[in-house]
């Protein structure tokens, strides 16, 4: 059994309440134990995996949370920035699953956040499971 962190930006209370359960349910059907921290927005999420895992309590993190595209160009900052500070950790061996969505509007996010839609907090699970397996193949 492996112990997972799942960071979450709560910027969308009822959109992040379906990642979470989302990847919940992923990660304790296939046997693991899961936490749940909070930070404020989703250029945060990198910054806490990374502190988290300076403690070496957890196996593997998933980063949730939603950015919709607005007026201005922080939304590409703020999606750019984040996809990379995670991948900037993958790369370093962490085993992070990427569940920040990156939508035009709030349908398309239900629609890939709701667990028996599209499920992608559950994927960004199945993806830190898949990473954590090849950690390990390879250590």
């Amino acid at each position: 059994m492996a112990k997972f962190l799942i960071v979450e930006a709560r910027f969308y209370d009822h959109l992040n309440d379906m990642l979470v359960a989302g990847a919940k349910a992923a990660l304790t059907k296939a046997g693991h134990e899961v936490d749940v921290i909070t930070v404020p927005g989703a250029l945060e999420i990198p910054g806490a995996i990374n502190l988290a895992d300076t403690a070496q309590i957890y196996d593997g993190y998933v980063a949730i949370g939603v950015v919709i595209r607005g007026e201005t160009y922080h939304f590409e900052i703020v999606a750019g920035e984040s996809a990379r500070g995670i991948m900037a950790l993958t790369m370093d061996g962490m085993a992070i699953g990427n569940g920040i969505l990156t939508v035009e509007n709030e349908t398309q996010a239900l629609v890939r956040a709701d667990p028996a839609q599209k499920d992608k907090g559950g994927e960004a699970a199945l993806a830190a499971l898949a990473l954590l397996k090849l950690r390990e193949k390879f250590a």
